[in-house]
């Protein structure tokens, strides 16, 4: 886009020269060139189209990187990446080496924090503000939320922590859903209004500060005045939980006028407390097909601009296990479904249609949602929670505590489970293997293929054990004639070195072998806990390679090294895994091939 407005903003300084409508102008642009480089390369889309002005009004009103602005989760930071001296390297969004699709601060001063997964903002800007004011630096801090991040519990403790204190600390409520509250009628129209206008905020801390300076007399009528006004606000606006929690509440303002906005936020820099600014967005704005369908443009692949986004469904593993669930819960009335605010993600629109009452969507709400699965098995239920690898880390402790320790039979459908490819470090599942083999009374389960899937879904729904059944995204890869009820299934050759692996890799390492010949298989079934059957037949191997697709520390591959050390075996043993690194955006195969788990590398390593 060359002699664009956008191409001449090298930094948010320069939006400060813009007239409105050259500002107009510029978002057209900024908009035109989101939707041409998530059509290329996928990415979060009605988000950061719904926040364009936005973010223009926040880098016109608020001076950053000086002032922290933390956008929530990054699905609405794209504009803010092109206003921030990224613009020529937009292109390269989500791909190998180049740039991330959430805010990172090694990739620019203007990123205040790393956000990839949603209601960390405000914790991270309040702790932001607070150091500043601790070193004496006079800044604002800024946390821009989404409505579906203020479902996640940890934005309430945030809010629960900052409210009533001191500061230019502001919270930026981009609600592009629904209001918070509801408010009501023509009072409210009118209070709106008032509460939005400079004078009246200038007149009310003149007022103040008169009545103040005038000792106890003048400080009585001013705590009359504040309970009476409080009052009245309580009485229109019902109940603001942000009032409540002692921050100030401003708007609703329009999210798509700059000028309105800019005035908002000058009244909120001028208090000396913290703010709650709502601004109201709509998601996929200016692009009519994200509009009228915003949730079907949250998260897309590549897509031709002029015919959207192909909604029609495609096999995965996440559909295969959506679909199990119905055909289970068709004949058995306990069993039911839970998901944290992902229902098309993890395959569960199907169930939420067919079996309403026992499909929970309890929002971003991922330890709520394990104690609350752990609640419906202790009544009697069999509640499988359909949750991301990398979102079910924040329900370890409820895992632990509210699952693992009653020993509840809660089924766990662990998604997105290995690496997922461009979303980058915060989305890769590779952690739940090792945080949950630590976990007494856990069984693991590993399915490579679809029929293994729902072998293994229907095998924990007829049982009363806790368990994790972990897949990757996207679909199967070649498959095999396997029986998947052993703990493991041998695949020999007759040799006497072995590769050792489970899920989506084995089907690289099956490939390998069908090429070479030269090693047998030991594929896993149930990854853990770990048979002492399976420790005798791996210890009659001379050579033993295992391939795993997730952290090797505290990986299966670790368990059973320790194992074999126990029974002083002699064989040789290596593990293939990623160690001690988070892995950045690429694709699934770039990252495969780059740490040494596709086939090429089984085969290099067998030789």
């Amino acid at each position: 886009m060359k002699d664009s407005i956008l191409s001449e903003i090298s930094s948010p300084r320069e939006l400060k020269k813009l007239n409105y409508s050259q500002l107009n102008t510029l978002c057209g642009e900024i908009r035109e060139t989101i939707i041409d480089t998530v059509s290329k390369n996928g990415g979060h889309l009605a988000s950061s189209l719904g926040a364009v002005e936005l973010t223009v009004a926040l880098h016109r009103s608020f001076n950053s990187p000086d002032d922290a602005i933390i956008f929530d989760v990054g699905h609405q930071s794209y504009a803010h990446k092109l206003l921030t001296g990224r613009f020529d390297r937009f292109h390269t969004l989500r791909t190998k080496d180049g740039l991330s699709g959430f805010m990172r601060p090694d990739e620019s001063e203007y990123d205040a924090f790393v956000t990839g997964h949603s209601s960390n903002s405000i914790s991270a800007a309040y702790g932001i503000f607070k150091a500043n004011a601790a070193l004496g630096k006079k800044s604002v801090s800024v946390a821009v939320i989404g409505d579906g991040a203020m479902t996640g519990g940890m934005a309430y403790e945030a809010l629960n922590n900052a409210g009533a204190k001191k500061g230019k600390f502001i919270v930026v409520l981009n609600d592009n859903k629904m209001s918070i509250s509801k408010n009501v009628g023509a009072v409210s129209r009118s209070f709106m209004r008032m509460r939005n206008d400079k004078r009246y905020h200038r007149l009310k801390f003149a007022v103040g500060n008169t009545l103040l300076k005038m000792g106890a007399f003048g400080h009585g009528i001013y705590n009359f005045i504040n309970r009476i006004k409080d009052a009245a606000r309580s009485f229109v606006y019902k109940n603001n939980i942000f009032s409540a929690l002692g921050f100030n509440y401003l708007g609703p303002v329009d999210g798509h006028n700059i000028a309105a906005m800019e005035s908002i936020f000058d009244i909120a820099k001028s208090y000396d407390r913290p703010t709650v600014v709502h601004v109201v967005t709509q998601k996929g704005r200016g692009y009519s097909f994200a509009e009228s369908s915003p949730n079907n443009y949250h998260g897309v692949s590549p897509f031709d601009v002029t015919e959207g986004v192909n909604s029609l469904k495609k096999i995965s593993f996440s559909s295969v296990a959506g679909e199990t669930l119905c055909r289970l819960a068709q004949d058995n009335p306990r069993i039911c479904a839970v998901t944290a605010a992902m229902t098309c993600g993890t395959g569960l629109d199907s169930f939420s249609e067919k079996y309403r009452d026992r499909f929970f969507d309890v929002g971003i709400a991922e330890e709520h949602a394990v104690t609350f699965s752990a609640g419906l098995a202790k009544g009697g239920m069999i509640p499988f929670f359909a949750v991301y690898s990398s979102f079910l880390q924040r329900g370890y402790d409820q895992v632990i505590h509210d699952a693992a320790i009653a020993n509840l039979p809660v089924k766990l459908l662990v998604d997105r489970a290995g690496i997922v490819g461009e979303d980058g470090e915060s989305h890769q599942g590779l952690f739940d293997v090792s945080f949950l083999s630590s976990v007494p009374n856990m069984n693991i389960y590993s399915p490579y293929c679809y029929e293994e899937l729902e072998y293994q879904i229907e095998k924990t729904a007829n049982n009363s054990e806790l368990a994790a059944i972990r897949y990757p995204r996207g679909t199967e890869g070649i498959k095999a004639d396997i029986d998947f009820s052993g703990d493991y299934t041998l695949v020999s050759v007759g040799s006497q070195s072995v590769v050792i692996t489970y899920g989506r890799t084995f089907s690289a390492v099956l490939e390998a072998q069908k090429k070479s010949n030269k090693f047998d298989i030991i594929k896993l079934n149930r990854i853990f806990p770990i048979s002492a059957e399976l420790i005798k037949t791996i210890e009659k191997y001379n050579k033993v390679d295992f391939f795993e697709e997730g952290i090797r520390a505290g990986g299966i591959g670790e368990h059973i090294a320790s194992r074999l050390i126990e029974d002083k075996c002699g064989c040789e043993y290596k593990i293939h895994a990623i160690d001690g690194v988070f892995v950045s955006q690429q694709t699934t195969d770039e990252a495969l091939s780059l740490y040494g788990l596709d086939t090429k590398a089984v085969i290099a390593a067998m030789e």
